[in-house]
């Protein structure tokens, strides 16, 4: 019996994954736990929940890892310095934190002070460990595998093939190109400055035309092997000190566009500045480029390689809208995406590089995400008792009524699900937390907020209600695997597998109107497809929803407010309590507000 503990440290979206024999036993990102958005620093209080939810003590782990190498590249890092002479600010971050990595070992003796610590360290390439986290876990005997980050171990993007239970990487592109810098500079300069702020600007990018394609192809090169390099005058992470924190709490990060950027572009959009066409342009025109760039590689990799599997990876892998044209775009025709592409997930992945090294036996495809925290009977019941009765004494406002499975109002799930659905149809917005929480940014079915998408009001009800965000951004259909075809254009019959809301396609044109809640401005969805077996009662749901409805799909949001996305019942319930919520389904409790 082997445990394998990987971690994600001192960077953003700290994590910890626990892997028992090759089989991936849970994984948690340390913002649902800190409620702190991409939260960095030391996973610690994830790794203590991996811990406790496997029921084991430290002592009984064989080996951590770690998703970066702070030896790897070394000579290139010395020969860079040495050739560009940055600035000495820069090195010395660089230095800290490197520093702050290559000492995990002295972090867990310093958090676990009274505990017997038995495990080998193991440091695992940055790039090695994305891309392990994308094979390993992928359906595929063999497949190309594609890491696109911003950077790691000195490197930007990486590929290679897998094969069994072998991975190599036979390709890199290193510092200072990046494409994740390219959208990175480009997020900012659009006015939305926070770390991961990404998804706005491809959120933004339909309601624009491709009009700056002149421009980006200033700031961004291909090369005929499928390459890109940066035109550097345009960015500043090779010549000036940029502000980074990776300690603790929330990622922040400077500026990464240069004067050069603002002469080609025009004056920076700030925050609160209003959103006008030629920002929507800018943000349409950088998706484009970035596809430009990012096809250029496949297809030059599928050459190479020659088998129509594709496993993706790294931060970049979260850029649903050019998943989605993969097989359309490329000769790849069966595409990976694994839930926690970004960084969290090299937790995962050098935990099972190190397996694979160490064993002959392959891990099972991860085909649902719910690797994260639950609760039993008992404790929703104690939750319900105490906690919300309390809150409803002590709040005037806040009237519930509060209905189980079992009672006679609700007999069975059966009736569970079409009074959910009632509720659905009379324009409610509901609250839904089920089983174990989802692993990755994604909102899966197990801590969603869930609506009617044929309700043209929806976006807007949702976001004054609840998310208060953007009015831009889509809201995402979770669609019943079977019916995906009637509903959307695909590129190929694979396509119709998207457990994990990382493609986004074409919904056909004559169902667009059927579904306006879902449907992106350019007439697009990002699709999740459920299926029984994977996603149990919320497939019921949806299913019952159909019945009733003839649409096999119902909106499906993030479980939060502007925070990360809900973990415990304690913090549903408060998100359910502060908005105007309608429902919140807890397991088999029903809390509905009276109106």
């Amino acid at each position: 019996m082997t445990y394998i503990l990987g971690i994600n440290a001192y960077h953003a979206d700290a994590s910890a994954a626990l892997i028992k024999d090759g089989k991936v036993l849970n994984a948690c990102e340390e913002e649902r736990i800190k409620r702190v958005k991409h939260c960095t620093g030391f996973p610690l209080e994830s790794i203590k929940w991996c811990i406790k939810d496997a029921n084991i003590s430290l002592d009984e782990i064989d080996y951590i890892t770690i998703n970066s190498d702070p030896k790897k590249h070394l000579y290139r890092k010395l020969f860079y310095t040495f050739l560009r002479k940055p600035n000495a600010k820069f090195i010395v971050d660089r230095f800290k934190n490197k520093q702050k990595r290559s000492s995990i070992k002295e972090s867990f003796f310093k958090y676990f002070p009274n505990n017997l610590i038995k495990a080998k360290f193991i440091f695992i390439d940055h790039h090695l460990s994305h891309l392990a986290s994308a094979y390993y876990l992928s359906p595929f005997e063999r497949s190309t595998v594609v890491s696109v980050d911003g950077f790691g171990d000195f490197a930007s993007t990486a590929w290679g093939l897998g094969e069994g239970h072998n991975l190599n990487i036979n390709g890199k592109i290193f510092f200072p190109h990046s494409l994740g810098i390219f959208y990175t500079a480009i997020t900012q300069f659009l006015g939305f400055p926070n770390y991961g702020d990404e998804y706005k600007v491809m959120g933004l990018a339909p309601y624009g035309k491709p009009r700056y394609m002149n421009e980006m192809r200033e700031l961004v090169s291909l090369k005929s092997n499928g390459k890109f390099c940066l035109n550097l005058k345009y960015f500043l992470h090779t010549k000036e000190y940029i502000p980074i924190k990776w300690a603790n709490g929330a990622p922040i990060l400077g500026d990464h566009y240069s004067s050069d950027f603002v002469k080609l572009f025009g004056k920076p959009r700030k925050k609160n500045d209003q959103i006008d066409q030629k920002h929507k342009d800018i943000a349409s025109s950088a998706q484009f480029m970035y596809e430009e760039a990012f096809f250029n590689l496949l297809n030059h990799l599928y050459k190479s390689h020659g088998n129509e599997n594709l496993c993706i990876s790294g931060g970049c892998g979260a850029n649903s809208v050019a998943n989605g044209k993969i097989s359309q775009r490329t000769p790849f025709k069966n595409i990976y995406v694994q839930p926690a592409a970004g960084d969290a997930g090299g937790s995962i992945g050098s935990a099972l590089e190190l397996w694979h090294k160490i064993s002959n036996e392959r891990c099972s495809p991860l085909t649902s995400s719910y690797l994260g925290h639950y609760f039993n009977k008992n404790q929703v019941e104690e939750f319900v008792k105490n906690r919300v009765l309390d809150a409803t004494r002590l709040n005037n406002d806040l009237n519930i009524e509060i209905l189980t499975v079992g009672d006679e109002k609700i007999p069975d799930e059966k009736n569970l699900l079409s009074l959910i659905c009632e509720f659905l149809k009379k324009g409610y917005v509901i609250g839904w937390f089920q089983g174990r929480m989802e692993w990755g940014p994604r909102a899966l079915g197990h801590r969603s907020i869930i609506s009617d998408p044929r309700n043209s009001n929806m976006q807007e009800i949702l976001n004054k209600k609840i998310k208060k965000r953007e009015s831009f951004r889509p809201f995402a259909p979770s669609v019943l695997k079977e019916e995906v075809e009637d509903w959307f254009e695909l590129n190929h019959h694979t396509d119709n597998n998207v457990p994990f809301m990382m493609k986004v396609y074409p919904i056909k044109t004559e169902k667009r109107k059927l579904i306006p809640a879902v449907c992106h401005v350019d007439g697009t969805g990002r699709l999740q497809t459920v299926t029984e077996k994977d996603n149990g009662r919320y497939y019921r749901l949806i299913k019952t929803f159909f019945e009733l409805t003839n649409v096999p799909m119902i909106l499906n949001t993030s479980f939060n407010e502007n925070e990360p996305i809900v973990s415990s019942i304690g913090e549903a319930f408060d998100c359910f309590a502060r908005t105007k919520m309608d429902v919140l389904v807890i397991e088999d409790k029903v809390l509905i507000r009276k109106q």
